[in-house]
């Protein structure tokens, strides 16, 4: 469990563009009013059973007053969960399964978890896939939601219910348009992780080695 809680952290360290005004979200709590929007929202954002992009991400450890930051690729697969493929500043590609997590090095060198079994994991799993995928009932059953929009675009801010989550997120905000374009999680100690995604596309299907990067090695 020990080996299994220090993958999940890897996958949020694995997280963009600055949010402005980010209390403001808070004054619109998602009501009966804006649910509808919300959900049309979340329809728009899991009509596509695969998404590819690139991601730019910063993460800031407020203690040492330090960013990191890092930039690649990501496809998002609603049946098979999502890959960050990490160019700079450091190769290596970052697999979340249902019910596993495979770290790719260069060289070749694979690293995986399998939690066949683990109701903690497959929970946590379900929940984030939840959250890139637009789950409307996924989100409503697992967050405190937060709701506006203007025009095309809107903004979501997301407060976990279950504990799970709240160990590691102490809430999610979220904007875009047909698709997500930015993400920024604070974590309980207040660093932040932010994500930047752009050049969305949309295939019909995976190519086989794309396939291949869920397999368990």
């Amino acid at each position: 469990m020990r080996k299994l809680t220090v993958f999940i952290l890897i996958f949020f360290m694995f997280s963009g563009l600055l949010h402005s005004q980010q209390d403001e979200i808070f004054k619109h709590r998602l009501n009966s009013m804006t649910e509808t929007s919300f959900r049309e929202t979340c329809r728009r954002l899991s009509q596509h059973p695969f998404v590819r992009g690139n991601f730019e991400q910063e993460k800031t450890i407020k203690r040492l007053n330090r960013s990191l930051k890092s930039s690649g690729s990501f496809i998002i697969a609603a049946s098979l969960g999502m890959v960050w493929d990490t160019v700079n500043p450091f190769p290596s590609t970052l697999v979340l399964g249902r019910d596993f997590i495979i770290q790719s090095r260069p060289g070749g060198q694979r690293t995986s978890v399998s939690a066949q079994g683990n109701e903690t994991f497959l929970r946590i799993a379900a929940v984030i896939s939840s959250v890139f995928t637009g789950n409307a009932q996924g989100l409503i059953d697992n967050f405190e939601i937060y709701y506006s929009e203007r025009g095309a675009s809107w903004e979501m801010a997301l407060i976990p219910l279950d504990r799970a989550i709240n160990s590691f997120a102490n809430m999610i905000i979220m904007n875009g348009d047909a698709v997500i374009k930015s993400i920024q999680i604070t974590e309980q100690n207040n660093d932040t992780i932010k994500y930047a995604l752009s050049n969305h596309s949309f295939p019909g299907a995976l190519s086989e080695n794309e396939n291949g990067l869920f397999t368990i090695p």
